[in-house]
């Protein structure tokens, strides 16, 4: 554990040091992470290396957005490459579904009641959710809302409760079964 501190304690430094712009400190994380970070988004993508520059780009841009108390440099980064790879595989889909419509098939303005009817399924979704929500035991229902709306990792979950991280996992997955049935059963 101790080399993976130090290891997170450089990348810290290196992420500080990024937001104060020093590029030096930008080429020593992209010569560290830039390998693994491709093979990540090559999992998903052939093209990886645009989810590899847009995450790194991004670092650039925003250090600040990594957030010390929420993990490692490295989960972070390595996260923000993953959902940059799959956003690209979403638009290349989408792309392809509007390339295969037919003229008359393609929409040009957005029809009014499709927008209203959107929106009503969008607020009785998130009725739905609160509600299964409500139904989880405290414990479960805790470690689900700290990790998706205060974007807290499971480790962190673990250190602020005071929990085995085992512990945080197994809540985390109980609860999102349980989530999961009541909003099927919702459904039927």
């Amino acid at each position: 554990m101790a080399v993976h501190s130090l290891e997170d304690a450089r990348d810290r430094e290196l992420v500080r040091r990024v937001a104060n712009r020093d590029e030096d400190a930008f080429r020593t994380l992209f010569r560290r992470y830039g390998p693994v970070a491709k093979a990540v988004a090559h999992r998903l993508v052939r093209q990886g290396f645009m989810a590899v520059q847009e995450a790194f780009l991004s670092v650039w841009r925003d250090p600040a957005a990594y957030r010390e108390e929420l993990g490692t440099f490295r989960a972070w980064l390595l996260s923000a490459v993953h959902h940059r790879a799959v956003d690209s595989i979403r638009r290349e889909e989408a792309h392809r579904r509007r390339a295969t419509q037919a003229p008359d098939e393609q929409v040009t303005e957005e029809d009014a009641g499709d927008v209203v009817v959107e929106r009503m399924q969008l607020q009785e979704t998130r009725g739905q959710i609160r509600r299964a929500m409500a139904e989880l035991p405290p414990p479960q229902r805790q470690i689900l809302e700290m990790m998706y709306f205060d974007g807290k990792t499971q480790s962190a979950i673990a250190g602020e409760l005071g929990l085995p991280l085992g512990t945080v996992k197994s809540r985390t997955l109980l609860g999102m079964r349980r989530l999961r049935a009541s909003l099927l059963e919702g459904h039927r």
